[in-house]
């Protein structure tokens, strides 16, 4: 009788369903999957459209040495961004990511001056622009008194326009920041704890006594980790969705195109995990090696604020590093309805990223 060929796919599958299985029971794997992105999320959740910094685009002819916009930049509540391009700065009104269009220009330089104050704010970050409108008004109310007695005109006077936008709340910058910080943390910590710990317990050893290849037990592993992941991205969505109002702008495609996007960072941030798991010398060393490689980006990659509150030294870091451009890519397919066309830079950015790290994967890790 013809002996059954053996199934290196079917192998596969079945390594993929253990490790499964593992991963599940891992206290660990949970919490940076599920539980501290569902805690943030919560919690921003609640605090709705609240903000951190006031986003106000400015030209560069404002006058920056009036009171107006010195009493903006001690009052540390504006974040000014500068050089943005009038159509990237009518983009952002409309979606909420700026907050306000500002210039001042004094109309009489000779003699006494008067302050004209053009505003430009949006329906979406009514919240933010209500702030900037009261500490305005603040500062011209100030202005206007101390010139006193009454003149003819006033010292400073503020001319507001509004266009209509849509909502643009926390939730909707919180989430997406999220969903990549869980897709980083899985991808690093879970492979790196997983492939040294089979390594040590001599498993992968055992494997070699098997049929099995090696690289049908990096996939199964790898499938594995992809099933969790996914799962917990989609179960972060459906959570903000439905318990948050989370921006989903076209429904379950944009929803789709959120978990290619954290497929695609998770195979690239699995290979830091590879990397990992291949230098370190005992499984001690294995949490701050992988902290070394994710606070960074948890911290700088836009999780929490936009890298645009950062100083420019800062931005320049910040837009290295690959969490960013997996973070910006989640935000522009919910909230904008962006196609996965759309992001393709930012891929491409991602996939380069992930040549360099197999690269150097393939040189660091160990099977023994």
């Amino acid at each position: 009788m013809e002996q059954k060929k053996y199934s290196q796919i079917t192998a596969m599958f079945a390594l993929a369903k253990a490790s499964f299985r593992s991963t599940t029971r891992s206290p660990s794997a949970v919490v940076f999957t599920l539980v501290f992105p569902l805690i943030f999320i919560v919690v921003f959740g609640f605090i709705g459209g609240g903000g951190f910094k006031i986003g106000v685009a400015i030209p560069s002819d404002i006058d920056k040495t009036s009171p107006i916009f010195k009493g903006l930049e001690k009052g540390n509540a504006v974040n000014f961004l500068e050089n943005e391009k009038a159509e990237d700065i009518e983009a952002g009104l409309e979606k909420g990511s700026i907050d306000a269009w500002l210039n001042i220009q004094n109309t009489n330089p000779i003699g006494r001056p008067h302050y004209v104050i053009t505003l430009k704010t949006s329906k979406a970050s009514a919240d933010k622009t209500r702030i900037l409108q009261m500490i305005l008004n603040t500062i011209v109310d100030k202005m206007n008194l101390a010139s006193m007695p009454p003149v003819e005109h006033p010292m400073a006077e503020i001319k507001q326009t509004e266009i209509s936008g849509r909502k643009y709340s926390m939730i909707d910058f919180i989430l997406p920041g999220q969903l990549g910080f869980a897709i980083l943390s899985t991808g690093v910590f879970g492979t790196a704890f997983v492939f040294f710990g089979l390594r040590q317990t001599l498993v992968l050893k055992r494997f070699f006594a098997t049929p099995v290849k090696r690289g049908y037990i990096i996939l199964g592993e790898g499938l594995s980790r992809m099933v969790f992941a996914l799962l917990g991205a989609l179960f972060i969505i459906v959570v903000g969705y439905f318990a948050f109002n989370f921006t989903l702008i076209h429904g379950i495609i944009t929803a789709l195109n959120m978990l290619v996007l954290s497929a695609i960072g998770l195979v690239v941030f699995m290979g830091f995990g590879f990397i990992i798991s291949g230098i370190a010398r005992n499984d001690n060393t294995i949490p701050p090696l992988a902290n070394i490689v994710t606070m960074p980006q948890f911290l700088l990659s836009g999780t929490f604020f936009s890298i645009k509150a950062f100083p420019v030294w800062l931005q320049h870091i910040a837009n290295v590093l690959p969490l960013t451009y997996l973070n910006d890519a989640l935000r522009k397919v919910a909230f904008e309805g962006a196609t996965l066309g759309n992001v393709s830079t930012q891929i491409l950015i991602l996939l380069a990223w992930g040549v360099g790290i197999y690269i150097v994967a393939a040189k660091t890790f160990k099977w023994e």
